[in-house]
This record gives C-alpha cells, sequence and structure tokens, in this order.
C-alpha cells in the first residue's frame, strides 16, 4: 500500500515538474528582446564565400581587394576585366566526371581555385602553358572551381586557394613547388608577422618563394628522376652549379640498383640526383672508386659537406637518408628558407635565438648538438636583431629581450612550445633536445601581463590569469579570442561590447576576450579570428562549445540562455522606451540597414 502511494506521490511530482518546465520554457520563447535588438548590427556567422580563408591582415589578400566595390564584389570594379587565358589544354572537372577522369588517367595535376581569387587569376596563364607543354607527356592538368563543386572541396579539405594536387594512380599528394611555370610561387606559412620592405603594414608570410615550376617537377615526378653522368667534365660543371646534389656510384646504369636510385628520387623535391659507373667521376664526389657498389653520397655547400650512406640500397632506405642530412645541420632563417623549415617532414624544431654578436659564441655549439639529432629535429638560428624578421620570429615564439635563448617547438599542428632555463652550452643543448623528444618537458605558453584592473563589461583574459577567469567552474564564461589587425575582429567589438553591457549584472556569467596573437592556453586553440568559445559552468573539464550562431546582441543571448548551466533571466532596463513616432522609426530602421557589417 505504501508502495502505492509513492508511486502516485513520484508520478504526481513528475508531471508537476513538466507542466513547470513548459511554462519556463514558454515563458522564455515569449521574452521582450526587442531593447536588445535596437542599433544591434548583425556579423552573420555564414561566410558568403564558405572556402573563403583568405587572411586580410595579409598585404597581398589587401591587394586583391583593393578594386572591389562596396557591395563586396570579389571580382573587382566593373572598369577592371581579367585577361583572357587560352586554356583550350586545360580540363574542367566537375562531381559528376572528377572520380572516373582521375581513375582513366594515370598522371592528373588539379587546381582547385576560385573565381574570384586574385591568386588564382595570377596562376591561370602559367597553369594553361604548363597544360599545353605537358600534354604530349601523359600528363593532364585540370581544375576544379571549389565555390561550385563545393562536396569535391569538402572531400578534399580544400582550406585556400588556390590549392594543387597532383594524382599518381588516383593518389594524390600536395604540389609543394611554385606556381609559375618557371618563376615564383606563393606557399601557405605559419602567421609570423614580417613588416613588408619599404612600408609599415604588418602581414603574415603566408607565402614565400621555392624553386621548382610545374613543367620541371611534374617531369620529374613521372620521368626517371635521375640524371647520368659519364664524362668528368660534366660532374664538375654539377659540382659548381649545384648547391645540394646526391649521387650514386653503380655497376650500371640500367637495372635494379639505377631502378631503386630513381624511386628514391621521385620522393625529393628540392635536390637533385645522379648516377655513374665511372670511377674517376665517383672520386670527384668524394668517393673511393674502390668501394663495394653500389654507394652513395650527399653533398652540400655547409659546414657538413659530405654525408655517406650505409644502408641498403633501397628506395625507403635512400630516402629517409637524404631527409636525414639535405639539410644544414643549423638552418639559418630568411624569409627564403621559411618553406623548408615550416613545410618539412621533420615538424619538430630547435631554434636558437641571438643577436649577431652572441651568435659567434654560441653557433658552435650549437652546431655540434645537432649532430646527434639529424632527422629528428631541424635546428634553427634566428638572428633576434635582424632587422627584416628577427622582432617579428621572436615574438611569434614568445621570446622578448636581446639574452640569447633556445626553444622547442612541436610544429604548426600541435604548436607547443618549450623554453631552455640556464645557461646555453653544449651540454645543457644536448640534455634539453633529448628531453624534449622524450617529451619530459612543461610546455611554454605566451602571455601578456595580468590587468592592474579588470572590471569592464568585458574581462581580459591573458595566459596567466586564463585559468582563474574562464576554469572558474561556478561561472559560465563566454570567450572571444581576436586579433587587434582582424578586420572581423574589429567589426565584432562594437556587437561583442555591447552584449557585455547587457549582462553585467548576471554574477553566474562572464563575457570575456583574449588577444590569440600575444597569448596562449592549452584550453584555447584559436580556429582562425575571431573563435568564440564557450565554458560552462561545472563543466571545465570537457572541451568548449564553439559557438556558432549569428553574430548579433540577440543571438549570443540565445545561445547563452540555452547552453548556460546556470539558468538567469535578463530584465529589461526601466528606461528603456520605444520610439512612438513612425517617422523616427523608419529613420532608426535605416540607420540600422546603413550600418551592418558583413564577414
Amino acid at each position: 500500500m505504501a508502495a502505492k502511494a509513492l508511486l502516485v506521490l513520484s508520478l504526481s511530482l513528475l508531471i508537476l515538474l513538466n507542466s513547470f518546465s513548459s511554462l519556463t520554457f514558454a515563458s522564455d520563447d515569449d521574452e521582450d528582446l526587442s531593447f536588445l535588438e535596437e542599433e544591434d548590427d548583425a556579423v552573420p556567422s555564414s561566410d558568403p564565400h564558405p572556402y573563403d580563408h583568405r587572411d586580410f591582415e595579409n598585404y597581398d589578400d589587401l591587394e586583391d581587394d583593393e578594386g572591389s566595390d562596396s557591395s563586396g564584389d570579389h571580382h573587382g570594379s566593373s572598369s577592371y576585366s581579367i585577361p583572357a587565358v587560352d586554356e583550350k589544354d586545360v580540363v574542367v572537372l566537375k562531381d559528376s566526371n572528377f572520380s572516373e577522369f582521375i581513375e582513366r588517367n594515370r598522371y592528373v595535376m588539379v587546381e582547385f581555385y576560385a573565381p574570384w581569387c586574385g591568386h588564382c587569376q595570377a596562376l591561370a596563364p602559367e597553369y594553361a602553358a604548363a597544360a599545353t607543354e605537358l600534354k604530349g607527356e601523359g600528363v593532364v592538368l585540370a581544375k576544379v572551381d571549389a565555390t561550385e563543386e563545393t562536396e569535391l572541396a569538402q572531400k578534399y579539405e580544400i582550406q585556400g586557394f588556390p590549392t594543387v594536387y597532383f594524382f599518381v594512380d588516383g593518389v594524390h599528394r600536395d604540389y609543394p613547388g611554385q606556381r609559375s611555370n618557371e618563376s615564383s610561387i606563393l606557399v601557405d606559412l605559419p602567421k609570423i608577422d614580417l613588416p613588408m620592405d619599404g612600408d609599415s603594414t604588418i602581414r603574415p608570410p603566408q607565402r614565400a618563394l621555392l624553386e621548382d615550376g610545374i613543367v620541371t617537377w611534374v617531369k620529374k615526378k613521372t620521368g626517371p628522376g635521375i640524371y647520368n653522368l659519364t664524362m668528368v667534365g660534366e660532374a664538375e660543371q654539377v659540382l659548381t652549379a649545384g648547391s645540394k646534389v646526391v649521387l650514386g656510384f653503380l655497376d650500371s646504369l640500367a637495372g635494379p640498383q639505377a631502378d631503386e636510385l630513381a624511386a628514391a628520387s621521385r620522393l625529393e623535391d628540392d635536390l637533385s640526383f645522379y648516377q655513374t659507373a665511372s670511377p674517376e667521376v665517383a672520386k670527384l664526389f668524394h668517393i673511393d672508386p674502390q668501394v663495394k657498389r653500389p654507394a652513395l653520397v650527399l653533398l652540400k655547400k655547409e659546414a657538413e659537406m659530405i654525408s655517406h650512406f650505409d644502408g641498403q640500397f633501397t628506395k625507403s632506405a635512400i630516402a629517409q637518408f637524404v631527409k636525414e642530412n639535405k639539410l644544414p645541420l643549423v638552418t639559418t632563417f630568411t624569409r627564403e628558407v621559411a618553406p623548408v623549415i615550416f613545410e618539412n617532414p621533420i615538424k619538430m624544431q630547435f631554434l636558437l635565438f641571438a643577436t649577431s654578436n652572441d651568435s659567434e659564441n654560441l653557433l658552435p655549439a650549437f652546431q655540434e648538438a645537432a649532430k646527434g639529432f639529424k632527422g629528428k629535429l631541424i635546428f634553427v638560428y634566428v638572428e633576434m636583431d635582424n632587422e627584416d624578421y628577427g622582432k617579428a620570429v621572436s615574438e611569434y615564439f614568445g621570446v622578448s629581450g636581446d639574452a640569447p635563448r633556445v626553444v622547442a617547438y612541436t610544429g604548426n599542428d600541435d604548436s607547443r612550445k618549450f623554453v631552455l632555463d640556464g645557461d646555453l652550452t653544449l651540454r645543457s643543448i644536448k640534455s634539453f633536445a633529448e628531453d624534449f623528444l622524450e617529451d619530459k618537458l612543461k610546455p611554454f605558453y605566451k602571455s601578456d601581463p595580468i590587468p592592474e584592473t579588470n572590471d569592464g563589461d568585458v574581462k581580459i583574459v591573458v595566459g596567466n590569469n586564463f585559468d582563474e577567469i574562464v576554469l572558474d567552474e561556478s561561472k559560465d564564461v563566454l570567450l572571444e579570442i581576436y586579433a587587434p589587425l582582424c578586420g572581423h575582429c574589429q567589426a565584432l567589438e562594437p556587437i561583442y561590447n555591447k552584449l557585455g553591457k547587457h549582462l553585467r549584472g548576471i554574477d553566474s556569467l562572464v563575457i570575456a576576450k583574449m588577444d590569440g596573437v600575444t597569448n596562449e592556453h592549452p584550453r584555447a586553440t584559436p580556429d582562425g579570428f575571431p573563435t568564440l568559445l564557450f565554458f560552462p559552468a561545472g563543466n571545465k573539464s570537457f572541451d568548449p562549445i564553439t559557438v556558432d550562431t549569428d553574430r548579433t546582441v540577440v543571438a549570443f543571448y540565445k545561445f547563452l540562455k540555452k547552453h548556460a548551466s546556470i539558468p538567469f533571466k535578463l530584465q529589461k532596463p526601466a528606461e528603456t522606451q520605444k520610439p512612438k513616432d513612425s517617422e523616427d522609426i523608419q529613420t532608426q530602421k535605416s540607420s540600422g540597414e546603413d550600418g551592418k557589417d558583413e564577414l
């Protein structure tokens, strides 16, 4: 009997609770938010070009938009016309014919482009010329309009334009070489702000020069990939001209040994492979003419000039040897060499930051330490007082002042940094590198100074107060990660400030922002700027929620109401009054429409 009574009571409470919840939700739906909408300039979260990931801090990209009219037309002003390009030999691929075409052709280069992209337009004539030159080589050049073929673009993870892939038997790889037939290309690099020559404008070096043109690169990938040296005169010319060369000393220039060497050569883009059966040629390349064949040597014009191969003569072993030995013991950072560092298969980097005067004493020990980590770490020297890049690169890695510093860096995907404390000696450098490889070090994260006062509507978060503010379990926290020079961030700022002003009186809720250029934290990695993350109260051990909504005060408010762990309700300010005069209302509407700022 008692159990039956308890069941009835439980059901009654459940029904009552359900009714109360329904009333609460209805009340929320009917909530008057008109005071939040007043003068609210919407910044839509949906991008009009879903694959438009141009960086508007990039000076080059700003140049692309100089001709754009105020409507946001990416094609430029009506007076500008794109030069005609003869693309008769470039195949147009769509989702309907892409897979079949790739299956039917062994070698296919595919450019994913956007019609409005200035870099794509600049590439078009060179790409067309390369298509014509290569059509007799069994290689097809094709293109895909990624703004139309969105499913293909998503399948191949297109993040920017132009993106060029090279397909061999249906398997694709990135094309790392220059996008010009014979001249320079632009490739993506980490966003380190470097000053433009003769200009105070700051821009990330997201594009840098590489050497090989389309035709040269493709021929190397589809041809033998290796050159024969039979005469001493030819060998002398190669040694004079080439900065990095590989020579195989073989029994014969045809056969299994030559095949393995040729296959290994196709895996490398930035050095030349040669083979010889001549003892005289081998001697010029510092190979003992009496050595057992096959033998192999890599020569480079660096402190460590000669590297002899002593492994099995197979494609994979040769390729691994070349990867480990082709770089200098220590690479000096420059604009031109940046792609070699950041796009290298060896992702982990070991950087010495020192002034030109200090480097004379430190570089010998740094180079000696590098010998024990070939193929595992890239050792890099950054000249801190270099006017071109020293300050910018130092700031990117969180290095301040003039004192020499060694920083270990896990690479672009992970982006963790570690700083060597104490004196820089051969012993300390080697020990630090070993601990880095064994993941024994504590990461270093950049941080601005903690603000002396922080009582504004929007709280200022830096690396060193992140835990205190954002990871406070008693607070629901909305965090914007921004970049000061980002146009999208600047457009969002007045809306975000207004949101903070309206929600200031809610104790359980914090509206905050963090400069993502000068501050870092492992729990908040920006995916571009601005990045908006929500950290619910009582759930700070879980990943934050990415805010994917229209960028208006009302949309943000509704998002917070839905996801906040601690319920809240905003009271309408008593002084808020709607204009009664219809002419005033019309004027306000027009003003609001004119002020909208789209990303």
